[in-house]
């Protein structure tokens, strides 16, 4: 097989332990094509030791684009000229043979342009495997579902379908740059299905090392961002009552009862099973915390 090269972008901020062990993760590869890191700091001094011209290259750079998640995201794919550009938060590690099977599973698919891969998520000494429990995954079922599993540090793209004509690039106007992930995975779908290796590759780390874990009120506009760019998840019922479910949980983390009760009334309208109601319902009256039904789910490595 004609392996082709690979750019993988790293974004950090405030984490010098974590990004280098995600460094040697992807350095660590058995990857048999060519491969390059690219390490964009993002409101924060870089660090140009990690720079290395050797074996496996490391480029360091800073965000020039809009600050935040976003923007130092497409800094690195602006400074790639390899075939594929894949993502690595900097808290998350990949497995050895991650890139060799992702890759092999997108070049098997020639009209493809996205592929993802299975989760482990590692959450106070807890690991729990998350699969998709399928190959493709189309716009449906991301409408449907945020689909956890499709975590951002799985991301391999073909360079050229991040162009402005197609795919494009990560969103730099998502609020506090969340959910610009979903964004991506909703674009790319609705060109072609994303190609999925139902395999745990990437180990994802959760918790508080999370920049935007407790960022409720960023929580909010983002999805309400989502509502308004995707009408496919208005138009999904379970999809909608999800989201709306998940605005009332956050609308009650941060006291507003108010818009904690018109978010729950909407996520009833949409689907009178929607779990995430009741979550929401109960804090509003102090019976639970939402940070405690929160830490109790990534036990299990899920999420409201």
């Amino acid at each position: 097989m004609n392996w082709p090269s690979v750019g993988v972008v790293i974004p950090t901020r405030n984490r010098p332990e974590l990004v280098r062990r995600s460094i040697e993760a992807v350095r660590a590869q058995r990857y048999p094509g060519e491969l390059k890191i690219v390490v964009v700091y993002d409101q924060t001094e870089p660090d140009y030791l990690l720079a290395d011209a050797e074996d496996v290259p490391v480029l360091v750079l800073t965000n020039w684009r809009p600050a935040g998640l976003a923007g130092a995201r497409n800094t690195g794919v602006l400074a790639l000229d390899t075939e594929l550009v894949a993502f690595c938060d900097d808290d998350d590690r990949w497995l050895p043979d991650k890139l060799r099977r992702q890759v092999a599973a997108l070049l098997a698919e020639p009209d493809a342009e996205f592929a993802t891969c299975a989760i482990e998520v590692e959450f106070e000494g807890h690991t729990t495997p998350r699969l998709a429990q399928r190959s493709r995954v189309t716009v449906e079922d991301l409408a449907r579902s945020r689909m956890a599993m499709l975590h951002s540090s799985s991301f391999l793209i073909r360079r050229e379908a991040l162009a402005e004509d197609a795919i494009g690039l990560v969103a730099e106007d998502a609020p506090g740059s969340q959910n610009e992930d979903w964004d991506l995975l909703l674009r790319a779908a609705r060109r072609t299905p994303i190609v999925h290796v139902d395999e745990p590759l990437v180990q994802v780390l959760w918790g508080r090392s999370s920049h935007y874990a407790y960022e409720y009120a960023t929580k909010i506009s983002s999805l309400r961002w989502m509502m308004q760019r995707h009408p496919e998840i208005s138009g999904c019922r379970p999809g909608a009552a999800r989201v709306y479910g998940q605005l009332a949980c956050w609308s009650a983390a941060t006291g507003n009862r108010s818009q904690a009760w018109q978010f729950s009334k909407e996520a009833v309208r949409a689907n009178w099973k929607e779990p995430r109601t009741a979550i929401a319902l109960a804090a509003m009256t102090g019976a639970v915390k939402v940070e405690n039904v929160l830490s109790a789910l990534h036990k299990r490595g899920r999420g409201i």
